[in-house]
């Protein structure tokens, strides 16, 4: 089984999607863990949660590229993607197909 193949079956499992996976990075690498059962597809990022300053950006940007196994290009990285939790997994989603 590739690692693609074993990340649509991880986000094909009961209780366990795309979104989840990337929450819960975000979570641990920005340390949000008191918030974490406010962060839903709508939650803007960018602007909105102070401890997402730049350089949590790259952080962010290499502990999902880990966590996947994707590759996120510097032109990747824009305010589209990170503008809300959905559009990052929607962009996560898009990596992993």
């Amino acid at each position: 089984m590739t690692r693609k193949d074993a990340m649509d079956t991880l986000g094909d499992a009961p209780g366990t999607t795309t979104f989840d996976d990337v929450k819960a990075v975000v979570v641990t690498t920005l340390g949000v863990e008191d918030r974490a059962d406010a962060l839903d597809p709508s939650t803007p990022l960018l602007g909105s949660l102070p401890e997402l300053d730049s350089m949590a950006v790259v952080e962010l940007v290499v502990a999902l590229e880990q966590r996947f196994s994707i590759a996120i290009d510097d032109e990747d990285v824009t305010g589209d993607v990170f503008e809300t939790m959905g559009s990052l997994a929607a962009f996560v989603d898009t990596k992993l197909r």
